[in-house]
């Protein structure tokens, strides 16, 4: 988590290399992080071949989308989440997979990168902007 940071709209980004990992190989991005609990996520995944849209609150993530996707294992991709008011839009290497109006997490919070279970994953390049 990028601490001191606050952003309710705006674009998060990071390079990502799904290395190893038998039950996941994904690497995501993590936006209006209000606590562990409440946030957004969009990741690629290797081994389901797919983006997804996920909102956490009170520590439940629930699925808002999955999209298949290109994702392979053991080679560098761009994931980048655009956010405006509900507007969401997800792109791996410079291609939209998601794009939806979803109000679950408003105003600002934190950004970062996520991964989980035994997922193996290189990132590189992080970056982020506010409007």
């Amino acid at each position: 988590m990028k601490n001191g940071v606050a952003i309710a709209d705006g674009f998060a980004e990071v390079k990502f290399k799904p290395v190893a990992g038998r039950e996941d190989q994904a690497g995501g991005i993590v936006w209006r992080w209000k606590d562990r609990d409440n946030y957004y996520i969009a990741r690629a995944n290797a081994l389901e071949g797919n983006v997804s849209l996920y909102h956490t609150e009170g520590g439940r993530r629930i699925t808002i989308k999955y999209v298949d996707a290109p994702v392979a294992a053991q080679r560098w991709h761009t994931l980048r989440a655009e956010f405006k008011d509900q507007h969401i839009k997800v792109l791996l290497d410079g291609k939209s997979y998601i794009e939806i109006d979803d109000g679950h997490i408003s105003g600002a919070g934190s950004v970062g990168v996520w991964t989980k279970a035994d997922s193996v994953t290189v990132f590189d390049d992080f970056s982020y902007g506010g409007t």
